[in-house]
């Protein structure tokens, strides 16, 4: 059966609209009565009641006040932060700091809706704030606001007050919120923007990143700071670097001699930014000579990149003008030489590297610094945008002089008389760094597991054997050592496969500190470098203009 409604008024039965109106008046009684079921009972001056906390704050009805909204990286988190309570920590201001409970808190839900449902459905009540422990450095932690409300207060100089209500949100993982966001609640939509702008100027004058050594990791923002990770500053003296002379000295004038004229150059009307590229086999000292340069750089912030993040490169150069002077470090570029630009899949993901560079102004105090075991894979791109890379410089295979130095280095324990360290440096010719710290370790775990009292001639001589025999070829391989064979008649090594060098060069590691990686570049199609141009040789180098 169906209920007709009609109308008694004085457009008797049938009138037009009167039975819409009659619809929308039962809608809108029902509507009053689902809202006194769903509401709680909460009595008088309740002290969880939020909305009138922030009524009783503000002095107003908080739905009818603006809301201004500003929104963060990830990694600014801790910044926002320590910047709202430096905010507050000024003469004349001062807070109070609540939080809140209810379904889903942490939700979707804007400062604007909050006060809604606090308001019509209770939904919301006064709880606990919210922390995340968060990195702020290699050895530090902070407990950082990441769902609470700030009550504000501040006096001006004619002596009246200004209340305001800040909204902090950090990212949520849970609920796909990617951003740290700031929420302002005031009556004058002045107040609000004010502290806003007050907020990104304490970011940028206490920034906790400035200064540190942080390299990307991907995606996963399940440690560390947002896609960061913090590194203890590497303490290398100058002894440590065994490279040929007067190369370092040239290094270190490009990347550290700039910074320390800056104020000249700039009056000279010269750019500050420069790109340096260290270039040749592996294990010979690249990434070495990397970490003794960051040592000698404490106000430098250096981002790391290497392999595929080096398609954070935007996010990178971004922090690196913000926080200059900065140091921008793409290891293992030949990597990524020929992979895709991960924008728009149009260009070499090098070419992106290189047009990131170029948008940093003349007077930006960045270096940009890249290291490849593959420099022929990388010239093409960089003759093809000048100016990038203003200076590119070989390290080279140690020679006798470079070999009898690194033996010093890290076999001074050792007690080697000169004969014994002498045999050593001829045999080894053609051997890394790599290979040498790794002869000493060898040699001094024999002397252990003959149980004596320290390392001998004899022990040196039989790791140099067992290192240098065939069945450690590959082991030698992975150590940096080039092959034992000259290139075959097919252009190939004795492994099977060309590395642009006429020898073989399989391993990233640089720093002379022992066994490196698998070999990154495999015999068989799709291999990188197929198409590689021209090569860096010391008969054709020159800086690239």
């Amino acid at each position: 059966m169906t209920t007709r409604i009609v109308s008694s008024g004085p457009g008797g039965e049938g009138a037009p609209g009167s039975e819409q109106a009659e619809l929308e008046r039962v809608g809108e009684l029902f509507r009053q009565f689902i809202d006194a079921v769903a509401r709680r009972p909460q009595a008088e001056g309740d002290e969880r009641d939020l909305t009138a906390r922030l009524r009783g704050h503000l002095g107003v009805e908080p739905g009818q006040a603006p809301v201004v909204k500003a929104a963060y990286a990830p990694y600014d988190h801790p910044n926002v932060h320590l910047a709202l309570e430096r905010w507050f920590a000024a003469d004349g201001r001062s807070y109070e700091l609540i939080g809140m409970t209810g379904a889903d808190h942490r939700g979707h839900y804007t400062l604007s809706e909050i006060l809604e449902s606090a308001s019509r459905y209770d939904r919301f009540v006064i709880g606990a704030v919210d922390y995340a422990h968060l990195p702020v450095s290699p050895d530090t932690e902070l407990a950082c606001v990441s769902f609470g409300f700030y009550l504000g207060a501040e006096r001006a100089a004619d002596g009246s007050e200004e209340r305001y209500v800040v909204l902090l949100r950090g990212p949520s993982d849970e609920y796909g919120d990617e951003k740290v966001q700031l929420e302002v609640l005031a009556a004058d939509r002045g107040t609000a923007k004010r502290l806003l702008a007050g907020v990104d100027a304490l970011i940028r004058e206490h920034n906790v990143l400035r200064g540190q050594v942080l390299s990307f990791e991907g995606g996963d923002f399940s440690e560390g700071l947002g896609p960061f990770r913090f590194h203890r500053r590497p303490d290398l003296a100058r002894e440590g670097i065994v490279l040929p002379d007067g190369l370092l000295d040239r290094v270190e004038r490009h990347v550290v001699g700039v910074a320390r004229q800056r104020e000249r150059l700039l009056a000279a009307g010269q750019h500050l930014r420069r790109g340096l590229l260290l270039y040749g086999p592996p294990g010979t000292g690249k990434t070495h000579t990397v970490r003794y340069l960051l040592s000698g750089m404490p106000d430098f912030t250096v981002v790391l990149l290497s392999g595929v993040t080096i398609r954070a490169i935007g996010p990178a150069c971004a922090l690196a003008r913000m926080l200059q002077p900065a140091l921008v470090v793409l290891e293992d570029c030949d990597l990524v030489a020929e992979a895709r630009d991960y924008s728009d899949g149009e260009q070499p993901l090098l070419f992106q590297v290189l047009n990131e560079m170029d948008g940093l102004g003349d007077d930006a105090d960045v270096a940009f610094l890249l290291t490849t075991n593959r420099a022929d894979l990388l010239e093409p791109a960089l003759v093809q945008r000048p100016g990038r890379v203003d200076l590119a410089v070989e390290i080279p295979l140690p020679d006798t002089a470079g070999r009898r130095r690194l033996l010093a280095l890290y076999g001074a324990g050792l007690g080697l008389d000169d004969e014994v360290a002498e045999e050593v440096v001829v045999r080894t010719e053609g051997t890394t760094a790599s290979f040498t710290k790794e002869l000493v370790r060898r040699a001094v775990l024999i002397a252990c597991e003959r149980d004596a009292a320290r390392t001998e001639a004899v022990d040196v001589r039989a790791a140099l054997d067992e290192l240098l025999s065939d069945r450690d070829l590959l082991t030698r391989r992975l150590l940096g050592v080039p092959g034992d064979d000259e290139d075959d008649e097919d252009g190939q090594d004795d492994d099977g496969y060309d590395d642009g060098y006429g020898d073989d060069d399989d391993d990233d590691d640089d720093d002379g500190g022992g066994p490196g990686a698998l070999p990154d570049r495999l015999p068989g199609p799709g291999r990188l470098g197929e198409n590689g141009g021209g090569f860096f040789t010391r008969a054709s180098y020159r800086p690239l203009r």
